[in-house]
């Protein structure tokens, strides 16, 4: 398996494999509840229906760094495999799935900035070994209502660079561009609850300074 990369000492650690306790959990609705994901092994596991998690902190500029693992038993195909999603400030969304021979559209792909930007690369694993992403991201900003920066963001999808300060063209959504709300210079980190039994660990978040 792949090593755990130790959390830098700057680091907010989001999840150390012990406890949910820095987050929250989003039901139908926008119902805030307590999140009821499983939690064993030093990972967290969605519990399917329980609903998205969302962290209790929030964050503009940061680096965030995640582990993900699809389901060790391969069951579905397409977008029905795997799948699940790094919701950046609960909006913006770099997709988890299980790519291993497993064709679907290209921005719905793992790795993609899902329904815009397909990865630049394909560095997956197979289904059940542990995966890592690194995002760093600029948050957008709004004056007076109005996008005057849009997001940008970079990633490394297992060590290899899948996005290079790629702009974000909107919030996520399904085969429509969708316009840009204004929302707060700092929001939560989110993972999808799809339906799929994913697993994270080793989630932490370094703040970054303003970026002109």
């Amino acid at each position: 398996p792949m090593a755990q990369v130790q959390p830098p000492s700057d680091a907010v650690v989001l999840f150390d494999g012990t406890d949910l306790s820095n987050w929250l959990a989003r039901g139908k609705g926008g119902k805030v509840l307590e999140p009821r994901w499983k939690v064993e092994n030093g990972y967290m596991e969605i519990v399917p229906g329980t609903g998205d998690l969302y962290s209790k902190e929030k964050f503009g500029n940061a680096q965030f760094h995640i582990e993900w693992a699809a389901p060790a038993k391969v069951e579905g195909h397409g977008q029905l495999r795997g799948n699940s999603g790094v919701l950046i400030m609960n909006r913006y969304e770099i997709q988890v799935l299980d790519s291993w021979d497993n064709p679907t559209y290209a921005d719905g792909m793992a790795g993609a900035i899902y329904g815009q930007w397909p990865p630049l690369a394909a560095p997956v694993r197979k289904p059940g070994e542990w995966q890592t992403y690194d995002i760093v991201f600029e948050a957008p900003r709004f004056d007076d209502g109005k996008l005057v920066k849009p997001p940008y963001v970079t990633v490394f999808y297992n060590g290899v660079l899948v996005h290079h300060r790629q702009e974000i063209i909107g919030p996520m959504a399904h085969r429509i561009v969708a316009p840009f709300r204004p929302h707060g210079p700092e929001e939560p980190l989110g993972f999808q609850d799809h339906d799929y039994p994913v697993r994270f660990r080793n989630v932490w978040v370094r703040r970054l300074k303003d970026y002109d």
